[in-house]
């Protein structure tokens, strides 16, 4: 893979990132501690709030995995090692690094053959 290649693919990872973060921010506040009212409301509307806090929790751990993974591939930039596949060394496929910049297998090693 040549320099312009892994630049562009730095970019795509970069803007990824940021993105990350961005909905990080607004991911926030279905977070937080869920308040609940037991007088005013029945037992079916308290659930609500408590799924929409559990469901954002696990939005946030995906995001948190996929920055992650982002900034690995960064770090595989930093080495040289970007854009091998882990397992049998070989040059993973642009097609393959367009789809999933932060991928380490290629195509052949992820299907298991």
């Amino acid at each position: 893979m040549n320099e312009k290649d892994v630049a562009r693919f730095r970019k795509t990872i970069e803007m990824q990132l940021a993105e990350l973060v961005a909905q990080d921010a607004l991911g926030q506040d279905g977070q937080k501690t869920v308040e609940l009212d037991q007088q005013s409301v029945g037992r079916l509307s308290r659930m609500d709030p408590l799924q929409n806090q559990a469901m954002a929790k696990a939005t946030q751990a995906r995001r948190d995995l996929e920055a992650r993974r982002l900034k690995a591939a960064l770090a595989r930039m930093d080495e040289g090692d970007y854009g091998c596949c882990e397992d049998c060394g070989e040059e993973i496929a642009a097609g393959r690094l367009a789809f999933d910049p932060a991928t380490t297998r290629c195509v052949s090693c992820a299907a298991g053959v």
